[in-house]
């Protein structure tokens, strides 16, 4: 479950110069104030500095990856000191540590050869011409690869508001998946976590929702150890889909219709026309969202009431405001 004594925050793994510290090469860090300002009031950041943990010191020489026949080998940019069998001996140990942590997500360093989560630069074995894009930092492929169901994301990456959004999204719906299968849990819990991400999951993938209900339907013929492991990958898989404009204008439509009884043929109108103004990208997303809440709640549509797609995160975030 999620710890408590973090007054409810998150634990999510960060790469330590986001925060602030001084571990770079230079002596110097890139603290995030998004990370550290607003996230930090959710979140319990557990940080980790791989270059620094493997020995290398504070200042030091910059390291780049170069292309072998092993794959990349991590190598300081002057001397050429070979770090690569000491850092792959930290990384295996250190994402194995991260386990206790019981981590909900991760934010890891763009570009670094450590921590890049994706297009890192990766330097010819000869020295010469110029590096391509197509490798991972050292750290950030073991963490992927240890935890591929981890919603992990680069600092970068969140200055894009629905990157940014997808990832909030999978951090709190992954905390939610982690509590419901910790320990022994029963089949009608996991067919109400289920029905309560309807509407949130056919925002991000509707084929996956097909899927998952198909899996929950047969939850019988399963055991609860493979049932666990399919629909959390299936269930992680359709939130890293990205939730689209038409999606959503799918999923509000698939919401009026538990509303039709209850409105007038003035009070729909009105809201249809608030959803095309969504859909022709006039207003953010919250602006219906809160339109049909008010709605839900006044005539107590209970199963709507419980969806989390109407509040899949802290509402003080200020998500799903941008157009």
């Amino acid at each position: 479950m999620s710890d408590k004594s973090n007054n409810g925050r998150l634990n999510i793994g960060v790469s330590a110069c986001l925060l602030g510290q001084k571990v770079r090469f230079d002596s110097g860090h890139k603290h995030d104030r998004y990370i550290t300002d607003v996230l930090g009031e959710y979140f319990k950041f557990i940080a980790v500095c791989p270059e620094v943990e493997v020995g290398m010191g504070v200042p030091r020489e910059s390291v780049r990856l170069i292309a072998g026949p092993d794959g990349p080998r991590m190598v300081g940019s002057k001397t050429g000191q070979d770090w690569t069998e000491k850092m792959k001996a930290l990384t295996e140990r250190r994402t194995r540590q991260l386990e206790s942590f019981k981590l909900r997500g991760y934010i890891l360093k763009k570009d670094s050869p450590s921590c890049g989560m994706e297009r890192v630069k990766l330097y010819p074995a000869s020295g010469g011409g110029a590096p391509s894009r197509d490798t991972r930092g050292f750290f950030g492929d073991a963490l992927l690869k240890r935890y591929p169901l981890l919603p992990v994301e680069e600092e970068g990456r969140l200055n894009d508001a629905p990157l940014r959004d997808n990832f909030i999204v999978r951090v709190f719906a992954y905390d939610r998946l982690q509590n419901l299968f910790e320990g022994r849990f029963n089949r009608g819990e996991a067919v109400k976590f289920h029905a309560r991400h309807k509407y949130l999951l056919m925002a991000h993938s509707p084929e996956h929702y097909r899927k998952l209900g198909q899996l929950v339907a047969a939850i019988k013929k399963h055991t609860p150890s493979d049932f666990r492991k399919k629909y959390s990958t299936l269930f992680m898989q359709a939130l890293d889909a990205k939730a689209t404009i038409r999606k959503n204008v799918n999923v509000l439509q698939h919401i009026l219709g538990y509303l039709r009884e209850f409105l007038d043929g003035g009070e729909k109108k009105y809201i249809l026309g608030i959803i095309e103004d969504y859909h022709r990208e006039l207003v953010p997303l919250v602006v219906p969202i809160t339109l049909i809440k008010q709605f839900i709640w006044k005539y107590d549509v209970e199963y709507i009431k419980d969806q989390f797609y109407l509040d899949p995160h802290p509402r003080e975030l200020m998500l799903r405001n941008h157009v």
